[in-house]
């Protein structure tokens, strides 16, 4: 019976730039050069050359993440001024977790020299901070029920600390594979990089957590608001997220192999998930503009 696919890392990495792999968790395995391996066999991502035999790997990447943290830091604010708008500061608080994540990015997916240890680290964090956002942005599609006031201590306190267990639980065991402490995931180190743990956690729940908020945010417009143009802005975002995934994982290789490993599809995921991000505040604004009739939900008349 042959082996299950599921669960095995090893493939993305060697497709995603292999020594310079532009998936956080190939930064954490044997193969990987942050913990002295050679890389994983496919299409060096080389980037820029720098002296003593160095290369910043996603220079682009680490542009794109920087304008990406200009840009929450904006919508962070903009959101303060929608004074009376439902679920801000759950909607700032997941603007942070990407700001979170693009901070993260630079020293990961951007290949911004650094010592092994300190990148398997930046990218235990970047894994932990991908699922605690995520969880965080589905729970911004549950507040807009109103089955629990938003922004209130006790909304902020029970999404804080929910985030806070998912990114803690997550950020330990990827760091305890990135440093092996106590050796238990080591089978996973080696090809075919086979971590049941962290690919359930970094690739299936965030898809979860992202069909979750798709469908809460479509029924709420289209069932409650009786509204079909903030659907536009919706549809965009999620297509947008799925053209930048395309590009990490189908086309990724492609755009190595075709540029000589300058740049691949690392650079284009940065871009489009950063447009998906913009594109779910401009769908959330759009519904906290206007009084919107909410009939029955939790005793609220407007969505205001």
């Amino acid at each position: 019976m042959p082996s299950t696919q599921y669960g095995k890392f090893h493939d993305f990495c060697r497709d995603s730039g292999s020594r310079l792999a532009t998936i956080p968790v190939c930064n954490l395995f044997k193969e990987s050069p942050t913990r002295g391996g050679d890389g994983y066999g496919g299409c060096e991502l080389l980037g820029i050359s720098l002296s003593r035999g160095r290369h910043l790997g996603n220079l682009g990447s680490i542009l794109l993440c920087g304008l990406a943290i200009l840009i929450s830091a904006f919508l962070i604010w903009r959101s303060e001024r929608k004074k009376a708008a439902v679920g801000r500061r759950e909607m700032q608080l997941f603007l942070i977790g990407f700001i979170v994540i693009e901070i993260c990015e630079i020293f990961t997916v951007g290949g911004f020299p650094l010592q092994g240890g300190v990148r398997r680290a930046f990218s235990a964090v970047h894994i932990a901070a991908v699922v605690a956002t995520l969880w965080i942005l589905m729970l911004n599609g549950v507040v807009g029920y109103q089955l629990l006031d938003d922004g209130t201590p006790m909304s902020m306190a029970l999404l804080f600390v929910s985030s806070a267990v998912l990114f803690v639980g997550t950020g330990y065991i990827a760091l305890d594979t990135g440093f092996s402490w106590t050796g238990y995931w080591n089978d996973t180190l080696v090809a075919p990089n086979q971590a049941y743990a962290l690919y359930t956690l970094y690739q299936l729940v965030p898809l979860v957590f992202l069909v979750a908020f798709f469908l809460l945010e479509a029924f709420l417009v289209l069932r409650i608001l009786g509204e079909k143009k903030p659907m536009m802005y919706l549809i965009g975002a999620a297509l947008l997220f799925a053209i930048g995934q395309i590009f990490q994982y189908i086309a990724s290789v492609h755009i190595c192999n075709g540029t000589s490993g300058k740049i691949n599809g690392g650079l284009f995921e940065t871009l489009f998930t950063l447009l998906a991000v913009v594109t779910i505040w401009i769908f959330w604004s759009s519904i906290t503009e206007d009084d919107w009739p909410m009939p029955g939900v939790a005793g609220s008349a407007t969505y205001t």
